[in-house]
């Protein structure tokens, strides 16, 4: 499958290649970037999680983008839709769910927002009109604020791998 370029303002998302893999274990390896995710990674882990990047988009059809600036051509982190078998009350199963992840320095600039907004526009001809789910820690008010900034509202509050989540819908 030929994984679709997708353009903003100010970023490219593309498709990941191997060159992408240190600053990607960089910044999966950051305890800021990680704090609301997972523990840091090591390099073993990140790259077992990058390969999954490939996977999703072989098997569904959908997956992570890596996220550049035009600008520079720094990848400044990575967006997407996933397909997991997650053990979460209530089920996202059969739901496109959607995550972001942004390297420290890229915070706080928009562009998560502007990386969401144009996977979910791509998202929604791929998927049509329905609903579309994210999770996120409840103390992650950047990831929130973007969830919000992108349509996404609260359905409910739950449990993931013991850590209070909140799970986030969009409706179209």
């Amino acid at each position: 499958m030929a994984i679709p370029t997708l353009e903003t303002e100010r970023l490219i998302l593309r498709g990941h290649t191997r060159d992408d893999f240190p600053a990607y274990a960089a910044m999966w390896a950051d305890p800021e970037v990680t704090r609301f995710i997972s523990p840091p990674l090591s390099q073993e882990d990140a790259w077992a999680k990058f390969m999954r990047v490939f996977g999703h988009w072989a098997l569904t059809g959908h997956g992570f983008w890596s996220v550049h600036e035009k600008e520079t051509g720094r990848r400044v982190g990575e967006t997407g839709f996933l397909s997991v078998k997650r053990d979460l009350v209530p089920s996202l199963e059969g739901l496109p769910e959607v995550g972001w992840a942004f390297d420290r320095p890229a915070q706080g600039k928009g562009y998560a927002t502007e990386a969401v907004r144009a996977a979910l526009a791509w998202g929604e001809d791929r998927f049509g009109r329905t609903r579309f789910a994210c999770i996120i820690a409840p103390n992650n008010a950047p990831s929130l604020n973007v969830a919000a900034k992108t349509g996404f509202r609260e359905a409910v509050r739950t449990t993931y791998k013991g850590a209070p989540t909140v799970v986030l819908y969009r409706d179209p």
